[in-house]
């Protein structure tokens, strides 16, 4: 059980202090995720909130070395995900569903860009429900980002065909001690993020009350307020990760709103790439 948040007014049972305790996990001991676990987490994933039960998602379990190295390569060289017991990569996926529309010739249109953002709705959906079953079961996880980030080299090295695109990951695995002790990062509370009827856009100071909440300052410059927000912007924000980022998004919505090489394909009758 995690320790509650009295200053905060929650009221604990099970679920929600397993969520309330849930902290991402870089580091794994050597026990491997046992195959009636991963079942069980992937049963979870699967349970998910979905569109219209469409299940608009695939989920890859990336079991060859060589494949989760390349991926940590391309994940700009982090080496605990190849280490990771269990590594598993959503993708969002309308291929399915258009191909089946296709097979009793009821010729659906092609996919785009909304059925990429519900697809991705899905996906995300799917990835936390195998996060809260994974913590229920004492493994611990970290979402990767940059999976979409670098989809193309993603898709490529996990055969994703056309409307099949990687775009989220997790890894998994038993936390370490250090891990298991390590603090868990402050969340904005509830009033700076829960608005009743309408939206409340901050004033300028409580704005800076706000965000000062992250990292335990005042929001006076002095406290090194201004200094430590605008080192964020740069660590977080303007970084190349971050513009690529949303460089990718834009490619992938694209894809979905426009047939292969301009030229229109049947489902059904092929592959479209």
């Amino acid at each position: 059980m995690a320790d509650s948040l009295p200053d905060r007014g929650v009221t604990m049972n099970e679920v929600i202090s397993q969520l309330v305790a849930r902290t991402s996990v870089r580091a794994f001991t050597d026990e491997p995720v046992s195959a009636a676990d991963e079942r069980a987490i992937l049963e979870a994933a699967c349970q998910a909130p979905t569109a219209g039960n469409q299940q608009l998602y695939s989920i890859i379990v990336a079991r060859d070395p060589a494949l989760k190295k390349a991926l940590a390569h391309t994940c700009d060289d982090q080496p605990f995900i190849s280490r990771a017991p269990l590594v598993l990569v959503f993708c969002i996926d309308v291929r399915r569903w258009w191909r089946g529309f296709g097979l009793v010739g009821a010729f659906p249109r092609d996919p785009g860009a909304g059925d990429a953002l519900l697809s991705l709705e899905d996906v995300m959906c799917a990835a936390q429900n195998a996060v809260v079953a994974a913590r229920s079961l004492g493994i611990g996880s970290c979402y990767i980002g940059d999976i979409l980030e670098r989809r193309e080299e993603q898709a490529r090295l996990l055969g994703c065909p056309r409307y099949v695109v990687p775009a989220a990951m997790l890894v998994m695995g038993h936390p370490t001690p250090a891990q298991l002790a390590r603090k868990k990062p402050r969340r904005f509370d509830l009033d700076g993020v829960v608005f009743e009827n309408r939206y409340n856009d901050p004033s300028d100071d409580e704005l800076r009350e706000l965000l000062a909440q992250k990292e335990g300052h005042t929001s006076d410059p002095d406290d090194g307020f201004d200094a430590w927000l605008s080192a964020f912007c740069r660590r977080k924000w303007n970084s190349g990760f971050s513009r690529e980022m949303s460089a990718s998004v834009a490619r992938t919505l694209a894809d979905f709103t426009f047939a292969a090489d301009g030229v229109a394909v049947e489902p059904g009758q092929g592959d479209a790439e």
